[in-house]
């Protein structure tokens, strides 16, 4: 009698995990974004500021700033999606939560604008 309960139990097992699927995120956000800035600190001295965004199926994500090729941040972010609108929020650090949207440029090129309508970040 062990046995065959140990076997329907086995058995019940295998097709409860095989019905269950994690459902495909697909979303056009997910991908490499970036935003390069060159800053003038004096007359004669520039500086080149990198901000890199990594967005993931998980609607989670990695940000990276960079100055000069000298990384000053790397953080994990949270990032939801509602009627078009992007919500990207930096737990535990004291980075505001930023709201963009997905555009196309002039050029062709895939943008995150904010909502003032600044570009944040162009697809790499």
């Amino acid at each position: 009698m062990k046995k065959i309960f140990s076997l329907f139990a086995i058995l019940g097992i295998i097709l409860a995990s095989n019905c269950s699927r994690i459902p495909e995120n697909d979303d056009p956000i997910i991908g490499y974004w970036e935003k390069v800035d060159i800053q003038t600190t004096s007359q004669t001295n520039k500086q080149k500021v990198l901000q890199k965004w990594t967005f993931n199926d998980a609607y989670l994500g990695r940000y990276n700033h960079e100055i000069n090729s000298q990384e000053t941040l790397r953080t994990d972010f949270k990032w939801s999606e509602d009627q078009g609108t992007y919500t990207i929020s930096y737990p535990g650090t004291d980075l505001p939560e930023q709201k963009v949207t997905l555009q196309q440029s002039d050029k062709g090129e895939e943008i995150l604008k904010d909502v003032q309508g600044t570009i944040v970040a162009i697809r790499n």
